[in-house]
């Protein structure tokens, strides 16, 4: 799926624009500052979070749609003149921009995104690929076996192989949040010892997940701590995965509940 800011530039670049950003909120609001939407004459990309607040920026953005390098910063109460009983308010600044600001703009409008190393290529592997492309995540998927990932893997997925798999561990990128799901235990025993090991010398590694249930986890305990593991070492790891209450084992669903477990991690 191709970000909101490759499709903003790519649109910028035939024709003029105005770039409603959320500059400030106060209280509650549908979205947080930083949030952008980019106003085409004909055509919207991303959004500031729907409702009036949205249609009354875009009738604005397009009014002001024809004043070269023009900037306006106006403010929105979420009240009942708005329609929305959100009862925050939003600072929005909106800004006139073309094709020659495209290079300075792409900074601006990139997510922050936080790394994701997933390991193995199997049927739940590539459904958390598919859900993952749409999220502001950069995902390194990794497997030993040669030939195992698909052509048409999502943009912005970086496919690794790696033979041994746990070899990956130690060149991952700092803050990685790990989802171990390789074809063999064997292989997600030694992924799993691998980054303990980081954890315990460098300790950024924020989310250490491991698919199976709880009989897999209480052996794989057992396993680890005649490696030499201890309990604090074990309790970096969290297995199952995925949010709770979530019964279906379709690769789909996993994939949707382990993403949904991703994103609440700090």
């Amino acid at each position: 799926m191709l970000s909101h800011a490759f499709q903003f530039l790519n649109q910028l670049a035939h024709s003029t624009a105005v770039l409603v950003l959320v500059q400030a909120t106060r209280g509650s609001v549908p979205r947080g500052a930083g949030t952008w939407m980019g106003v085409f004459p004909n055509s919207l990309v991303a959004t500031i979070g729907g409702g009036r607040l949205e249609l009354d920026a875009i009738a604005h953005a397009r009014a002001m749609a024809h004043e070269p390098g023009g900037i306006e910063i106006r403010r929105f109460s979420l009240g009942p003149s708005l329609g929305q009983c959100c009862g925050g308010e939003v600072e929005l600044r909106f800004e006139c921009v073309s094709a020659a600001d495209a290079l300075a703009l792409a900074p601006r409008l990139e997510d922050k995104k936080f790394p994701v190393a997933l390991f193995g290529g199997g049927h739940v592997g590539t459904a958390l690929v598919k859900v993952l492309s749409a999220l502001p995540v950069n995902v390194t998927w990794i497997d030993s076996r040669d030939e195992i990932f698909p052509e048409d893997v999502p943009l912005g997925i970086r496919c690794e192989h790696s033979n041994p798999v746990h070899a990956a561990v130690a060149d991952l990128v700092p803050q990685s949040r790990i989802l171990i799901m390789s074809f063999s235990h064997a292989e997600d025993l030694d992924i799993v010892a691998a980054c303990l090991l980081r954890q315990r010398v460098k300790a950024d590694l924020p989310f250490i997940g491991l698919i199976g249930s709880k009989t897999k986890w209480a052996t794989f305990q057992h396993r680890l701590e005649a490696k030499g593991f201890t309990t604090e070492d074990l309790a970096h790891v969290t297995c199952p995965i995925g949010i709770d209450g979530i019964y279906d084992k379709r690769p789909e669903v996993i994939a949707v509940s382990v993403a949904a477990q991703l994103l609440k991690v700090t």
